[in-house]
């Protein structure tokens, strides 16, 4: 068993907390993301995992035992860095097998650990090669197999795919996630990218200042953010996220906004929400839509405006579209021809609704919430 725990793990630089009192496990042969914006204590945590970067307080745990104080090459892992680190005098046979050399691990077993891990990553035929001569998906492989060939109780990735260009670092995903489904190791992978974070992840950890924002796998995270911070970071494009007002009016519940735009809210709270609170409306692009066939929503869920802005991507649209003076993102498909000055008519799906509140940033209604 590799499980790994973080128990009330603390890190600090001087007097300045950058990570606070973390709890998290990681579960065995589990693919886990930790994904959040430039400064938010995601490779802080990796590094001590690693045994790079030193725990103030709390422990970390590696199948039960307690891995602190542990020297880096005594903890059972492995790490793939951004920048590849590989020896350029090397070949890739050489770079692969340098760690276990410095094992003193016989020369037989070293020639059948790398011409395995080659034959995995499609390398069997360059092994003689030198990195130089390489691309960099190429060259990040060679990184990946010098991990592998340890044979690792954890993998850890720290951004290994942020110096690759858009289209490599798409085949570059595909590829580590049928190497974690080959190999079938515990993985913690840190990123930026919140579409690398989807694509790849069993679950993602989002973090935010050096706390955990949310844990969950991305189609929860997706469909039930927690608070505005993650449903904004996770979807692309992000989450309409619009300030408002509770009205109600009898019976019902509406968001006012300043300009006069007013949208009904569906009778399905749970009592969260009050008359007069100030909140955050939440709503993903793909629940606005051009309302050509107005049977398809209920009439109180169709607004007309006035499209600003048009973004085409070639499979779909992305439609600045302003309503009484508040501006949504909508999605149309891509050969519809919408232009900018247009006037049209947007739905909304309601049933998708988020509603967060002001001041905490907590999720007060949506379609898990009743």
């Amino acid at each position: 068993m590799t499980e790994l725990k973080f128990n009330n793990v603390t890190k600090r630089y001087g007097k300045t907390e950058v990570v606070h009192g973390v709890n998290l496990t990681v579960k065995d042969k589990e693919f886990l993301v930790l994904v959040g914006p430039s400064g938010c204590g995601k490779s802080t945590m990796l590094r001590m995992i690693a045994g790079l970067e030193e725990i103030s307080e709390g422990t970390i745990t590696l199948g039960g035992r307690i891995i602190n104080d542990e020297a880096p090459k005594d903890r059972g892992l492995a790490m793939v860095f951004q920048n590849y680190a590989l020896y350029p005098h090397m070949n890739v046979y050489e770079n692969m097998a340098f760690g276990l050399k410095q094992r003193k691990t016989p020369k037989e077993e070293i020639q059948q650990r790398v011409e395995e891990v080659g034959e995995i990553l499609g390398l069997k035929d360059l092994l003689q090669r030198r990195p130089h001569e390489f691309s960099g998906g190429q060259r990040q492989r060679v990184a990946m197999g010098r991990a592998m060939v340890r044979k690792p109780d954890v993998f850890l990735f720290d951004e290994p795919l942020s110096n690759l260009d858009a289209k490599l670092r798409i085949q570059m995903r595909a590829e580590i996630k049928m190497l974690h489904q080959r190999v079938k190791s515990t993985m913690v992978y840190v990123t930026h990218d919140q579409v690398e974070a989807m694509t790849l992840a069993d679950r993602i950890v989002v973090l935010k200042d050096g706390y955990i924002e949310q844990v969950g796998t991305p189609i929860e995270l997706f469909l039930h953010p927690a608070n505005s911070f993650v449903a904004g970071f996770i979807g692309t494009p992000p989450m309409n996220l619009l300030p408002s007002k509770i009205k109600q009016k009898g019976d019902a519940s509406f968001l006012d906004f300043d300009g006069g735009l007013s949208i009904p809210i569906p009778p399905r709270s749970d009592g969260k929400i009050k008359d007069g609170q100030n909140v955050l409306m939440g709503i993903r692009t793909e629940e606005i839509t051009i309302a050509d066939d107005k049977t398809l929503m209920p009439p109180e869920w169709i607004f007309p405006g006035l499209v600003k802005v048009v973004e085409p991507l070639g499979n779909e649209n992305h439609i600045h579209v302003e309503l009484q003076g508040v501006t949504f993102v909508a999605r149309c498909e891509g050969r519809k021809i919408v232009k900018a000055g247009e006037h049209i008519e947007v739905a909304f799906n309601l049933e998708q609704l988020h509603i967060f509140e002001a001041e905490t940033k907590k999720v007060i209604y949506q379609e898990n919430i009743r």
